[in-house]
Parts: C-alpha cells; structure tokens; sequence
C-alpha cells in the first residue's frame, strides 16, 4: 500500500490556512493548549489497537507489547508533562535591566514565549507513532499549528494516523499530508515557521537545503554510530543486559541504539559469554517470539545481512546469538537473530554506517584513552554510553567526548527523561527538545523592554547635542 504523492500546491493551501487561522485566532490560550494536548492524548488511548496492529503489519511482525510502550505509553508521557507544567512555561521571565541608571528608576525587561505559526512534522518509520505525537507535545504547548508528512515506509500506520487525526482536529489545527519521497522533498521546501525532521543525516542534507530557501529554522533529529565503553570496573552480566536489551528493542532500529561496543583487551571471552546469557534470559526463541521484531523490509533486512557477510569473508570473528538455534533461512519475515561482529577492522560497512539493525561490533581497548580518542576521531554522535564505577574514568569520558547526549550504567534512558534536552550535535543533529526545552524550541522568545517614565537618555546626556555628561555616562560603562 502506497499513498500517492500529494501536490505541493494542496500542501501550499493546507499552510497557508493553518497560518490564516493562526493569525485569526490572535493570543493562545493556556485553556487551548491544554485542550489540544488532551485531543492528542485522546486520540492516541482511542485507536492504540489500531495503531500497534498498523505497525505490525509494516515490520511484517512488531511486538504489539513494545509497540504500546514505546509508541503508545511513550508519546503518552510527554503531552501529559506537558499539560502538567504548561502555566508554568507560558510565564513570562523576567530579566535584569542595564545599564545604570535604567535599573533603579522603573524600567523593566521580560522575555515573551510566543508561538511560531505553522510546524512542519517529518517523521520517521521506526517509532512512526512516537515520533509524530511526542513533539506535539513541545509545538501545541508552544501555541502552533502542525504539518504533519510520516514515513512512506510504514503505509499503513501513515495511513491510520491521516484518517484518525481528522477526527478530532480541524485541518487547521492538526494536518497529515501522505505521499513518497516528492511528497517529502515538496513538504520540506514549504515556508513553515519552524520544520522538525528526524531520520538520516543523509536525508537531512536535503531537507535543510530545501529549508534554507525559505530561512526556515530547522530541528534535526538525526542518529550516528553511538558508542559503549565498558569499563574494567563494570558488572559485566549487568552490563551485557542492559545493552542487549537497548540493542535488540525493535530489532535495533533505534537512532540511539548501541551501535559498537569497546571493552577491555582481556575482557572479550566475559563479554560474549554474558551477552549469551542475557540474550537467553529476554529471547529464549526469536523466530516465533512475539516480542522480538522484524527487519522492517527487504532492502534493510539485505543491507544488514551484508554487513555480516561482508565481515565474515574479511575474516572476522562473526558470533550469532541464538538461543535455541532456530533456522532463520526460512521465515515469513525479515528477523535477523543478534549478531556479535569482533575485532572489526574499521574499513567495514558495519564500522562505517549506522547500522539500525541487531548487529553488534565489539572492540578490545587497553586504556580509556583508546576509545575516547576512537570517539573523538569520528562523527559526533547522538547517544553515548559507559558502563562502570570508576568515577574518575567516567568523568574523563564525559568531559573528552562530545555526544548529543549521555547515558551511564545504561543505554538509550537519557531519551526517556521528560525534563532533559533530547538532540544531537553535529552529524547526529541540530537543536533539542523534550520538556521545556521543547516548548522552548516551538516558541519565540521575545525580548521586551519597558522604559520608564523619566527621560533617562537626556538626563545622562545620551542624546544630542553630545557634551560632558554624555563622556562620563560612556566612561561609566566602560569600567
């Protein structure tokens, strides 16, 4: 099921009377925010079964059970903040006033959080659910309007979300524009007010090339190889099952997912063994599991293989974790069992790509140093993760690595905090939102200054004609 292409002149009409009925609506209110808000949540507890099973049939098989918690449950949680903490936001904040004498005679300054207008949503086929509601939550508490283009690649729960949002929301409020990928290059070239997109740098290149004709500002949500350094003073069991449950979550299209591990040079045979054991523990079986999901289609499913095959004929030491040794020749779907990939040499694919799939690279190191300057010789990326209790080691790699975010003694929970920042930096994105930060991001911060009643300027001779007092206000504020 593919949608057709919808024409940019149609998408030009939807903003245009989103940006109309904006404008007509004048001040947002608190009250309409949080209505918006609850519309969202409401829309996402009425058709969650609908949702999930759209999902499944675009991954041929998804856990219904990660799907209500990622998408349904996860999406959930932020417009609930949101609602929660949006009186607060909405404050104006209040700054200091200078230079002397403006702050002892009545004059004020504030900064205003207004609305953009109209946000244009491009979002993504692996959390296709999560990654269109959970930033409503910073844009409609913000006060705007929403454009919203899903993924090609999940049809059907594109399809869901264009018939259900309708339902709720009035075109001018909430639109979904389907199509393929001139839909998606006609989208990101529209002159929103602010476009957040999240999927692959490569993509993103041309969605900010499209942007920048229009100077709209861009959110970039994007992924990268995000790296783990296992500490010698890690619990190597506990270790091994926090990253493998990050990593085959969703069968490991995750754009935080642990994408290459570094351990000690003596500590490899422990690390197999405990990712076997940890493995077993959550997948006791994978072809007919439930809870483990497929390789969304062919052409990733034949991406990700090549990695392995690439690696194996290079000599490699390639190590499938497959609890019961099931036969994955033969299935209805594209499952791939977890793969340990060690001592990769870096002029591989698996090394090179973000590999979005349950493959995992495992490298020896002698000293912290090794991966730090491994990490530092590469694109930033999104997440960063060390496991262990050296406190001095931890900071170390805190301070001389540089990483959209950072999770310790885990992978991928920072994204989970609603009151952290959640972004990239560099080739794993631009700007961040979650929380405040995400009202933030969707609001403009509107400098206002109030300027007291007494002619402040003429009395310190700031106005011509020039003289005596206007040299010592001048030699006042260059002290």
């Amino acid at each position: 099921m593919q949608h057709p292409e919808t024409p940019r002149e149609r998408m030009l009409e939807l903003l245009e009377a989103q940006r109309t009925s904006y404008l007509a609506e004048g001040e947002v209110s608190e009250k309409m925010r949080t209505d918006r808000l609850e519309r969202a949540v409401g829309l996402l507890l009425a058709h969650k079964d609908r949702l999930v099973a759209a999902m499944s049939d675009d991954f041929g098989h998804r856990s219904a059970t990660q799907s209500l918690f990622t998408d349904i449950a996860a999406s959930v949680g932020p417009l609930r903040h949101a609602q929660k903490n949006l009186r607060r936001w909405m404050r104006s904040e209040r700054r200091k006033v200078g230079p002397f004498p403006l702050n002892l005679l009545g004059a004020r300054a504030r900064v205003d959080f207004q609305p953009l207008g109209v946000v244009g949503v491009i979002s993504p086929w692996n959390f296709p659910v999560n990654l269109t509601f959970s930033p409503l939550a910073g844009i409609l508490a913000a006060g705007n309007r929403v454009m919203i283009k899903p993924s090609e690649y999940t049809p059907a729960t594109s399809e869901v979300m264009a018939e259900i949002f309708p339902t709720v929301f009035d075109a001018t409020e909430i639109c979904v524009v389907t199509g393929g990928p001139q839909t998606g290059a006609d989208f990101s070239g529209l002159p929103f007010d602010h476009l957040l997109f999240t999927g692959a740098t490569s993509v993103a290149r041309h969605v900010m090339r499209a942007a920048a004709d229009n100077l709209v500002p861009v959110t970039l949500e994007l992924g990268g190889k995000s790296p783990v350094i296992v500490s010698r003073s890690a619990s190597m069991q506990r270790t091994t099952d926090a990253i493998m449950a990050g990593k085959m979550m969703n069968a490991g299209q995750i754009c935080l997912a642990p994408d290459y591990v570094f351990v000690p040079q003596d500590n490899m045979d422990a690390f197999v063994a405990a990712t076997q054991k940890s493995v077993a523990k959550m997948f006791p079986t994978l072809l007919d599991n439930d809870d483990y999901t497929s390789v969304v289609n062919e052409r990733h499913y034949d991406r990700i293989m090549g990695y392995i095959e690439e690696a194996r004929a290079a000599g490699a030491e390639v190590v499938e974790v497959n609890p019961a040794g099931e036969d994955f020749r033969q299935q209805p779907h594209h499952k791939i069992p977890p793969t340990l990939i060690l001592d990769p040499s870096d002029d591989l694919k698996v090394m090179q790509d973000e590999i979005f799939g349950p493959v995992l690279p495992v490298k020896r190191y002698k000293d912290v140093s090794e991966p730090i300057a491994y990490i530092n010789d590469h694109a930033r990326p999104l997440g960063l993760y060390y496991f262990g209790e050296d406190a001095a080691e931890e900071k170390q790699v805190l301070t001389r690595t540089t990483s959209g975010g950072v999770t310790t003694n885990d992978v991928v929970m920072h994204v989970a905090q609603e009151d952290l920042p959640f972004g990239g930096v560099g080739p794993s994105g631009m700007g961040s939102y979650h929380g405040i930060d995400g009202f933030r991001r969707f609001s403009h911060a509107k400098a206002v200054f109030s300027q007291t009643k007494i002619n402040v300027a003429e009395m310190a001779g700031l106005r011509p004609p020039y003289g005596e007092k206007t040299l010592k206000s001048i030699q006042m504020q260059m002290k």
